[in-house]
C-alpha cells in the first residue's frame, strides 16, 4: 500500500492511497474462509460448500470488505503517525476514479482531510463579563399576578394577597435567577469564542455537515445557519482545549450524576417531584443505554466544569436591568 500525502494549505490535505493485491488478499482469504464455515446452501453439509461457489457468491462483497479494511487501517495510521486534530472524518475527494471492483485489481482512493490547529486559550482577570441581576418591571409583574390570581380563582382556592405576592416574589426570583445564570454562561461562551481566534476548513465543513446529514438538510440551509454552526464548533473546540488546561476529566460518576439530574427534572416538568428512588435509577439506566444521550451528557458535564472554573478566574461585574431589557439584549 502507497499513501501519497498533498497539502492544499495550511488546514486540508490530500491523500491518495494505492491499494495492491497484495495489500488485501490475506483479508480476502479470511473473509472467504469465515463466509464457508457459516455458509448454508441446500445440497451441502455446513463448511463443506466448495471453495469456488462461496467466491461467486461472496467474492464481490469479500472483496470490498478486505478492500475497505486495508483502507481505513491506512488511514488511521496516516491520522496517527502525523498526529492530526482531524476534522469530522475524511472525505472522498471530488478526484476520486471511478472503481471496478474486480479481484486481482488495484485500487487507488482519494481522501480530502481537514484538520484544526491546536488551541490555547488564555484566561486572566482581564477577561470581564456581566452578570446581570434582573428586576421584574411593573408591566411583567402585574402579568404575573393576573396570571397567578386566575390559576388559584379556577382552582377555588382561597389565597390571600399577601400570600399571592409572595409566591410571586419566590417565582420571579427563582425564575430571574436562572435566566441571568444562562445568560452569564452564554456571555462567558461568546466572550472566548470571539477572543480566541483560530482558522478552520470551512468550505469542507458545509461539505462535511452536508453529507453527515444524507441530504436531508440543503446546502442553502446548511449556509444560511453556518455562522451559528460555527460558533459552536469554535466553542467545543475551546472548551476541549480548557478541559486539557485545567486537567478536568469527564468521570463516569459525573455522567450518571448529570443523567439522574436530568430525569429528575423531566420528571418535575409534569409536575412529579417525589418520585421513588428505584424509578429514578430505572430511568437513568434508560438514558444511559442511548449513545446519543450519553454523548449530549458528557457535553454537560465538560460545560459545567468549564464554567466553574472560568467563573472563578475572570471578573464578573454586577450589572442591575429590569426583566424589559433584559429581554433586549442580543
Amino acid at each position: 500500500m502507497k499513501l501519497q500525502k498533498k497539502q492544499i494549505d495550511a488546514l486540508d490535505i490530500e491523500l491518495t492511497i494505492d491499494v495492491e493485491q497484495a495489500d488485501y488478499a490475506e483479508a480476502e482469504r479470511k473473509i472467504l474462509a469465515q463466509r464457508r464455515k457459516t455458509a448454508d446452501f441446500k445440497g451441502f453439509r455446513k463448511g463443506m460448500v466448495p471453495e469456488s461457489m462461496i467466491r461467486r457468491v461472496y467474492g464481490e462483497q469479500a472483496l470490498a470488505e478486505s478492500v475497505n479494511e486495508v483502507v481505513s487501517k491506512g488511514l488511521q495510521d496516516f491520522i496517527d503517525k502525523n498526529k492530526l486534530n482531524v476534522l469530522g472524518e475524511p472525505l472522498s475527494s471530488e478526484k476520486q476514479p471511478e472503481i471496478e471492483w474486480k479481484d486481482g485489481n488495484d485500487f487507488r482512493f482519494v481522501f480530502d482531510i481537514a484538520t484544526y490547529p491546536d488551541i490555547e486559550v488564555s484566561v486572566a482577570k482581564t477577561d470581564s463579563v456581566n452578570r446581570y441581576a434582573i428586576s421584574a418591571s411593573a408591566k411583567d409583574k402585574a402579568e404575573m399576578l393576573k396570571n397567578l390570581k386566575k390559576y388559584y380563582a379556577d382552582r377555588k382556592e382561597e389565597k390571600s394577597d399577601a400570600d399571592i405576592e409572595a409566591e410571586l416574589d419566590a417565582r420571579l426570583t427563582s425564575e430571574y435567577a436562572q435566566q441571568a445564570e444562562w445568560r452569564l454562561s452564554k456571555d462567558i461562551r461568546d466572550h472566548f469564542v470571539e477572543k480566541t481566534s483560530f482558522d478552520l476548513p470551512e468550505a469542507f465543513m458545509k461539505r462535511w455537515l452536508f453529507e453527515a446529514n444524507g441530504g436531508k438538510v440543503s446546502k442553502e440551509d446548511i449556509e444560511k445557519d453556518f455562522a451559528g454552526f460555527l460558533a459552536d464548533f469554535r466553542w467545543q473546540l475551546i472548551r476541549t482545549a480548557l478541559m486539557r488546561k485545567y486537567s478536568f476529566k469527564v468521570e463516569q460518576k459525573d455522567i450518571e450524576e448529570a443523567a439522574a439530574g436530568f430525569v429528575r427534572y423531566q420528571y418535575a416538568m409534569y409536575g412529579m417531584g417525589n418520585v421513588p428512588e428505584n424509578i429514578i435509577k430505572d430511568s437513568v439506566a434508560n438514558v444511559l443505554s442511548d449513545r446519543k444521550q450519553i454523548d449530549r451528557l458528557v457535553e454537560q458535564v465538560e460545560d459545567s466544569k468549564v464554567f466553574g472554573k472560568l467563573k472563578e478566574e475572570i471578573t464578573i461585574k454586577e450589572k442591575k436591568i429590569s426583566s424589559d431589557k433584559f429581554r433586549e439584549l442580543k
